[in-house]
């Protein structure tokens, strides 16, 4: 396993993470998550190897913005009516820490809790 699995492109196609969704969305507007969803979510992210982990968090939360019609660098959070771009992000990047999960941020293998590219999602 590599970096190199992760490319959109790439044989290898990083799912939309369709259980962490509403883990999102109920934690950015302050909701609890029911243990059933997180556990959910974390096992849709246990599933996907620690290199693309992020990157499919990144993707999950590209993908929802899209579908409410916020394209990249746009100001609005349609997805998140009640939430602040940057809350969002970071709730985002942490569900690897919540679901303690490792992650690969970069080639040299180091690892970490907290997706940063996630984090730095445009402002969209």
């Amino acid at each position: 396993s590599g970096p190199w699995m992760c490319y959109p492109g790439q044989a290898f196609q990083v799912p939309a993470l369709p259980g962490c969704r509403p883990v999102l969305k109920l934690q950015c507007n302050g909701s609890k998550v029911p243990e059933a969803v997180l556990r959910d979510c974390c096992q849709q992210l246990a599933d996907i190897s620690e290199w693309c982990r992020c990157g499919a968090l990144y993707s999950m939360l590209d993908s929802m913005y899209k579908e409410h019609g916020v394209q990249e660098g746009q100001a609005g959070t349609g997805a998140f009516p009640r939430c602040r771009r940057e809350v969002v992000k970071l709730t985002a990047a942490s569900i690897t820490a919540v679901c303690r999960l490792p992650i690969v941020v970069d080639a040299s293998g180091d690892g970490a809790d907290v997706c940063k590219d996630v984090a730095a999602y445009p402002d969209a």
